[in-house]
């Protein structure tokens, strides 16, 4: 092949490439029907991070928490999402309702008392198949003993609680 022909080739290549980027963030960007512009979620001042960056699917898969990697992210919600590997991130995608935190990532009880607290990634509970964020291992503890009406109290308060917070 000749140069000019490399040249053609690899120009196609990388608008290949580019498109599929695109496309990319763009199903990242509209994965979730139901979120909007108003959502909040409780993410890093200075890097913009979901969860201090840790993997929303891993609390899933691995049962425990576990750090995303820069390279391999997402922008949801007004956030950036770190995963651990790009299967974690297309399950993200394919249903991020599934995955991301309950109430932005708030403290669900804390929420219930219509106080908005950031969860800490650290402590954590699956309950019907969603994952809940608290502030400190008391929080979590008061949520495990009365999960279904916490659960109640905090989708009641989130709406009065969204408006406090800033957009």
């Amino acid at each position: 092949m000749t140069a000019a022909g490399q040249r053609r080739k690899q120009g196609r290549l990388r608008a290949h490439w580019g498109v599929a980027a695109a496309a990319a963030v763009i199903r990242c960007l509209m994965a979730a029907p139901g979120a909007g512009a108003t959502e909040q979620v409780v993410t890093d001042w200075h890097s913009g991070l979901a969860i201090n960056g840790f993997d929303p699917v891993a609390y899933f898969t691995e049962g425990a928490p576990a750090m995303g990697q820069a390279d391999i992210e997402c922008t949801f919600a007004g956030a950036v999402w770190h995963f651990r590997n790009t299967g974690n991130r297309a399950a993200f995608l394919a249903d991020p309702e599934v995955y991301r935190p309950q109430f932005g990532g708030y403290d669900s009880v804390a929420i219930a008392r219509g106080v908005a607290a950031p969860g800490n990634p650290k402590f954590w509970l699956i309950v019907g198949d969603r994952l809940y964020l608290f502030f400190d291992a008391d929080a979590r503890a008061a949520f495990a003993a009365e999960p279904d009406r916490l659960i109640a109290e905090a989708e009641r308060q989130w709406p009065k609680v969204l408006r406090t917070l800033e957009p």
